[in-house]
């Protein structure tokens, strides 16, 4: 009895907080703007095929480069300890988090004349489109694939090493099916990201290459075509269940039950060759990452073309108070608090689907699977819209409150924390799980004793992602944040929206300090201890 209780409550809860803040404030929009001709209307135009056919080709592309860009990062990250490893996975993620209208202004700066980089020529155009979207999701890969391969014995490569197997044909035969289903975590999420890109394409593309995502905004805010923007929705949304349903299928077919073993094991001192090969990839990588940071961490020190700490003096002056309604320190600790909540929120509900997930493969738990990551495929502009139409009356009245900005940021976090734990949990060998049980311990007790401590990691990976995600979350706050309950994505946004160099310095030393925190908050999981595998 208390184990099918204890079955229930993990897929139940997770189901049911998805039903409630995902589903119904969906339904919530298609129940007033979709309409039986509108889909019809939507793929019948030769336009808006077109930009549903760019949107599935950019986010392929970008897939594909970000994996090749951070593949070889993820190799270094898991395989040798070096000086500066920690800060180097600090710079890794701090792109990951900041707002997309920031990052796509430090490209613009690049790519424009008399820029570093205006020989180029990619001002605006496809190509800076797509180079944006690697230097946002190089982090995906090096932190997912690159935490897994951590903890992959390395002697099952060596020995076929033995056996007269070349450094390639080992990799391609040994290593690389044990990674399969990280790397399908990790492509299925940048995919996702990219498919649903807004902020990068609006900005960096040029008008003939737009995206689902900003043809969505562009019906609902300049062409007032509601109809026409829950069609496009409703066809990304599809796409997106089809595609995470394929991955979700190779990822279960591609799971392998092994022996993890602790990091501290497996990274080694590079030694000569491995000496050049680990400083290349970590300077190509902090130059790819680090120049578009330190554009914006210059520009902030010269507001006006003159080296100064003007706009930094500025955020505690009177005029940026009334700029934002409250103090830009108010926003900064808005921020910190929603990200705990969100993190807490998202690490229960996903840790308990992945559980679930995990236990026993087959079509339920792979549709569970896929429907919690529809949150990632929906745009983050019809989530927040949507929140506002499900939750200003009663039964759950929360727009008043600056609760719900949380539980939007926790929705999207949510499928970061089951991509990253369910290949750790699937990887445990079951036997663990039957001793205990024959010993007499409850599915509780099993849970937080045999698996909690195998995937440790996983959870401190996954809630590193949720902090990022909830820090550097933009468009479904933009709808749901009250005037006095900013955020600094929001305080950017607020500045960059004003005229003059000081507004601007303002947006770009918040964007600064945002990047710093982020740092600081990456590093701070990096000296957690997880405990040594080979103990358990």
């Amino acid at each position: 009895m208390r184990a099918r209780a204890w079955k229930l409550s993990r897929a139940g809860i997770p189901l049911a907080f998805l039903a409630i803040f995902f589903a119904w404030p969906l339904g919530k929009i298609f129940g007033r703007a979709l309409r039986p001709s509108a889909l019809g209307s939507a793929l019948a135009d030769g336009g808006l095929r077109h930009v549903m056919w760019f949107t599935l080709w950019q986010a392929i592309a970008s897939t594909v480069l970000t994996l090749a860009v951070g593949l070889p990062a993820a190799y270094v990250v898991a395989r040798y300890r070096f000086a500066g490893k920690r800060m180097f996975r600090a710079l890794v993620m701090v792109p990951f988090v900041l707002p997309t209208v920031v990052v796509a202004t430090a490209f613009l700066v690049l790519l424009r004349p008399g820029g570093p980089l205006a020989f180029l020529h990619w001002q605006r155009g496809v190509a800076p489109m797509l180079a944006a979207h690697v230097f946002f999701n190089v982090a995906v890969v090096v932190r997912t694939v690159g935490g897994f391969w951590s903890n992959l014995d390395p002697r099952r490569e060596e020995a076929a090493r033995v056996l007269g197997a070349s450094r390639l044909r080992a990799f391609r035969h040994v290593t690389l099916p044990l990674l399969a289903p990280s790397l399908l975590a990790a492509a299925s999420i940048v995919f996702l990201f990219t498919f649903t890109s807004f902020g990068v394409a609006l900005l960096l593309a040029d008008p003939s290459h737009a995206t689902i995502e900003v043809e969505i905004y562009r019906q609902t805010v300049e062409l007032f075509d509601l109809r026409i923007a829950a069609a496009l929705a409703f066809v990304q949304i599809v796409a997106v269940l089809a595609v995470l349903f394929l991955m979700a299928r190779a990822q279960e077919r591609r799971a392998v039950t092994q022996r993890l073993v602790a990091a501290t094991e497996t990274a080694r001192r590079p030694r000569g060759r491995q000496r050049v090969l680990v400083a290349g990839v970590v300077g190509a990588t902090t130059l790819f990452l680090g120049g578009p940071l330190a554009v914006l961490a210059s520009r902030s020190l010269r507001p006006g073309g003159q080296w100064s700490l003007a706009s930094y003096r500025a955020l505690g002056s009177s005029a940026s108070t009334s700029t934002l309604f409250v103090s830009p320190w108010t926003a900064l600790r808005n921020s910190l608090a929603f990200a705990a909540i969100a993190t807490l929120l998202a690490l229960v509900v996903g840790g308990l689907a992945s559980a679930v997930i995990a236990s026993r493969p087959g079509r339920a738990t792979r549709t569970m699977d896929v429907l919690l990551m529809l949150p990632l495929g929906t745009s983050a502009v019809t989530v927040g819209f949507g929140f506002l139409l499900a939750f200003d009356a009663p039964p759950l009245q929360l727009s008043t409150t600056s609760l719900i900005i949380p539980l939007a940021h926790a929705i999207v976090a949510i499928p970061f924390v089951v991509r990253i734990v369910v290949p750790a949990l699937r990887s445990i060998d079951p036997r663990l799980r039957d001793a205990a049980t024959v010993l007499g311990a409850p599915p509780g007790r099993v849970w937080r004793e045999v698996d909690l401590p195998i995937v440790a990691r996983a959870f401190v990976v996954a809630a590193g992602f949720c902090v990022a995600v909830s820090l550097g979350e933009f468009g479904a706050t933009l709808f749901i944040a009250r005037p006095d309950t900013p955020t600094i994505p929001i305080a950017i946004q607020r500045f960059l929206t004003l005229p003059g160099e000081l507004n601007v310095g303002q947006a770009l030393a918040m964007a600064t300090i945002l990047m710093g925190l982020t740092a600081v908050v990456v590093l701070a999981i990096e000296r957690v201890r997880i405990r040594d595998l080979g103990d358990l």
